[in-house]
């Protein structure tokens, strides 16, 4: 399984490893054929974005050890579907981005000026 290509044409960058993250918990937001949810936006988690979540039926603070999931917390990193990446957006409470970790993939659902404007500084801002 290769890991791809970044949103920005880059090589993919590792999301998170404490909570470890995507769909393969690898720590990349990398993608394959199991991936129906298309696990590509490497989000920073806020607590406006965990409660909209929960909102709409998809619950990420509560930890499910079946299924190797920790549960997320304000602050934390996660390889968050694309979809509902886009959903928070048009409800206007989007996480923001690491876009050297966030998956080419996503641009098949999320427009990258989108994605920009919820860019966290990357490494080579600094």
């Amino acid at each position: 399984m290769a890991q791809g290509r970044n949103v920005l044409g880059g090589e993919l960058k590792c999301c998170c490893t404490d909570p470890m993250t995507g769909f393969y918990r690898t720590g990349y937001c990398e993608t394959g054929e199991q991936d129906r949810g298309v696990h590509v936006v490497c989000i920073e988690a806020t607590e406006e974005f965990l409660e909209f979540s929960a909102s709409v039926g998809n619950d990420l603070s509560t930890p499910m050890p079946q299924y190797r999931f920790p549960g997320i917390k304000p602050g934390d990193h996660w390889c968050l579907c694309a979809r509902r990446w886009q959903e928070a957006f048009e409800a206007g409470c989007a996480p923001a981005v690491d876009l050297e970790a966030t998956h080419m993939a996503a641009l098949e659902f999320v427009d990258l000026k989108d994605l920009k404007e919820h860019a966290l500084p990357s490494a080579s801002d600094n």
